[in-house]
């Protein structure tokens, strides 16, 4: 590691504080000190409890549900930060909001995406972190350092220790084809991939699937569980004889109620998710295994601070 004058600190926002706590302890790092407070008009007040002058900061705030809420919270943050005169405010979003708004689907509609790197980068973020975002291209709407992670290998050290009867990858539709076939050829295994039709926000149509399913066993590899369309693809590739143990590798698990619900079908075996969102008691379910990201954002703030290459934690780029 190369020699940095600025103290590394973490902090974290209220969204998901057990994963910036693990982060910290990989790095060896105490947790910063700092305050949210909901106010009883639904205003958001922050407070940094320590000096934090000329440190650079890293801030760990996913913004899931309460979405916006938690990114008001994150901006109020970066904005505390910069008045503090933080040397550098590094914004490490596991989970970026409005990834799947990154594109004007028909006329007169917010680029909601864009919205939020403007508002981000506005503030004063001088970088900005996130993993399996929705669109790459997003990457594009900022004009400072962004660090497109994936917790690709994460999945695939977990499934290399599964013992899978013929196992495929399916990407859910064309558009995550390229990514859920990098996903495959790290681990040595074809590619099926299912074409659908959205009929509605929380609605699609299975239209055809291409490849050979017959006696294997799916592994259907996505970046977002929210209302859980996706599952109801999944019959389709049973009815083509695929075998009725599908399993799901879904980075970030938004999991709303339907999606709880629909994890119920008898030939769904396993959701595989990460901690880029925490998942509340309410939203365990008997299917859900979770794999921590943790050592991977460590080792991102490690090369960035080090000024280090960050080549080798984004080859799914490649």
């Amino acid at each position: 590691m190369s020699a940095n004058r600025h103290p590394l600190r973490v902090f974290s926002g209220t969204a998901n504080l057990p994963l910036a706590e693990e982060v910290a302890r990989h790095l060896s790092k105490p947790l910063g000190h700092s305050t949210t407070v909901h106010l009883a008009d639904s205003e958001i007040h922050v407070t940094i409890d320590e000096l934090v002058r000329d440190d650079d900061i890293y801030i760990v705030q996913p913004c899931p549900q309460p979405v916006n809420d938690n990114l008001m919270e994150l901006l109020l943050y970066i904005d505390a930060f910069r008045r503090a005169s933080a040397h550098a405010i590094n914004v490490v979003i596991p989970y970026f909001p409005y990834a799947r708004q990154e594109r004007m689907a028909k006329g007169r509609e917010a680029i909601s995406a864009r919205v939020v790197a403007t508002m981000l980068e506005t503030m004063g973020a001088n970088r900005v972190i996130y993993v399996d975002i929705h669109a790459e291209a997003t990457q594009g709407f900022f004009t400072i350092p962004v660090d497109p992670l994936s917790a690709m290998e994460v999945f695939a050290a977990f499934f290399w220790h599964q013992e899978l009867v013929n196992p495929v990858v399916v990407a859910p539709d064309v558009g995550r084809a390229k990514v859920a076939g990098r996903f495959a050829q790290l681990l040595d295994l074809p590619l099926v991939i299912m074409h659908k039709r959205r009929t509605g926000f929380n609605s699609v149509e299975t239209t055809g699937i291409v490849g050979d399913v017959e006696g294997t066993t799916p592994i259907v590899f996505d970046d977002v569980m929210a209302g859980g369309s996706v599952l109801v693809q999944l019959e389709e590739l049973v009815k083509a004889g695929a075998r009725p143990e599908i399993r799901l590798a879904i980075t970030h698990p938004v999991l709303l109620p339907s999606a709880l619900e629909r994890l119920n079908a008898p030939y769904i075996h396993q959701l595989v998710v990460t901690n880029t969102i925490h998942v509340p008691p309410e939203k365990q379910h008997p299917k859900l295994v979770v794999l921590s990201i943790a050592s991977l954002l460590a080792e991102a703030i490690t090369r960035i601070h080090g000024g280090e290459s960050m080549g080798p934690l984004l080859k799914h780029l490649g």
